[in-house]
């Protein structure tokens, strides 16, 4: 017992960043559940927890990367709502079909993305600034898209469906576990098996080649936590209506993001630049290039915000895309990444976003003034950058 508690310790010490803000978000859950006498942790809640996290996550995956470049940008919030807009103007007033619209705004998206990058890595103009004028510009932008109608209501189905629909169940098995969604949770079950099976083949391999692997109780319990944490969101989803086409689509994006940053030359380039600009490009790796990448990126997953977004509310607003990026950039902070750069993981982020989303829906569901939650969100926030400081140098 006493080798597993030295475990458990040192195991917590060297993976606290990534560690803390899934104890963070089970403690503010439990809580929110306790007040609300269970209603937070209701199936229909948790299903709309995750959809409202569709649009912010994103935002908070690609607004990592820019972070991790020691880099900032403050546009994508506006860039977000007026590309939504876009969307939406292109298939009420001109015709166009969901496929065309969203992928007018996805390419305009990356081309704003583009357009920044080029400022910051050719021109030399500090992120903040160019990114700061693009806030400007996109608010502008948006309110002159909606300056008819005010509001532009979407009634196109299929773009709907993509932030209210969810995926179908498997036909003829109405009379089998009828309160669940059996698709979802098959998908579920099969996601965990596979995390189990390759986490396993992972630590074998680790082990063949030499390398230092966790201690084998700590091991098992990191697959027990996550394993039951997944099964648990399985099943609650599973229990409403399943799995939306949103979350397929954050899914779909995080694997990419996850892959392209732990697993190609272009994710390590992206964590040198990060690390120390000056020895990266010393060693051969084209730092403006990269910042052009991820600037890219940035405008391309805020297109994909903005359809999210406009498609959960079936409309165009004035005000979509409001504090978007305060949000996003809360959550990636949250979920870890460095102020100082180099630092940051994109499936974190999306937790930290998750964490965010969770603290406005429960306190929306308790109640709580509106002007308080602005105060308790400003308070989880300096906590996490505080954390970050801390933990840094206590890495030292």
């Amino acid at each position: 017992m006493r080798t597993f508690l030295e475990h458990l310790k040192t195991f917590l010490k060297e993976n606290v960043r990534d560690y803390a803000m899934f104890i963070a978000l089970l403690a503010i859950m439990a809580v929110f559940s306790l007040i609300s006498q269970g209603n937070f942790l209701a199936p229909v809640n948790i299903s709309n927890l995750v959809n409202q996290t569709g649009y912010l996550g994103v935002l908070s995956i690609g607004v990592t990367l820019v972070i991790v470049i020691r880099e900032i940008d403050l546009s994508i919030g506006f860039l977000s709502g007026f590309l939504g807009a876009i969307a939406a103007v292109l298939m009420k007033f001109h015709g166009f079909s969901a496929l065309a619209a969203i992928l007018i705004a996805l390419s305009l998206g990356t081309l704003a993305g583009l357009l920044n990058g080029s400022l910051v890595a050719f021109l030399g103009v500090p992120s903040f600034v160019a990114t700061l004028a693009g806030w400007l510009a996109y608010r502008g932008a948006l309110l002159m898209v909606t300056s008819g109608t005010g509001t532009i209501i979407i009634n196109n189905n299929t773009f709907n469906a993509i932030g209210n629909s969810f995926i179908p169940d498997i036909p003829g098995l109405s009379n089998f576990l009828p309160q669940y969604h059996k698709l979802t949770l098959i998908l579920g079950i099969s996601g965990v098996v596979f995390i189990v099976l390759s986490s396993i083949a992972g630590r074998r391999r680790n082990i063949q080649r030499g390398f230092d692997v966790m201690p084998l109780d700590i091991f098992i319990l990191q697959l027990i936590f996550i394993s039951g944490l997944l099964l648990y969101f399985t099943f609650k989803l599973a229990a409403f209506r399943g799995i939306s086409w949103t979350l397929v689509i954050v899914l779909i994006v995080t694997v990419i993001y996850s892959f392209v940053t732990n697993k190609t030359s272009l994710g390590r380039h992206i964590y040198a630049v990060g690390g120390n600009p000056e020895a990266a490009e010393l060693s051969g790796i084209e730092v403006k290039k990269i910042k052009l990448i991820v600037f890219a990126s940035m405008g391309f997953l805020s297109g994909l915000s903005g359809i999210l977004f406009a498609s959960r509310l079936q409309s165009a607003t004035t005000t979509a895309g409001t504090l978007f990026e305060l949000y996003a950039i809360a959550g990636a902070y949250i979920g870890g990444v460095s102020a100082a750069g180099g630092v940051g993981n994109v499936v974190n982020s999306l937790v930290g976003a998750f964490v965010m989303t969770t603290l406005t829906n429960g306190m929306n569901l308790l109640g709580v003034d509106i002007s308080l939650q602005y105060i308790i969100l400003g308070i989880v926030l300096a906590l996490a950058v505080i954390f970050d400081v801390a933990t840094r140098r206590r890495g030292k």
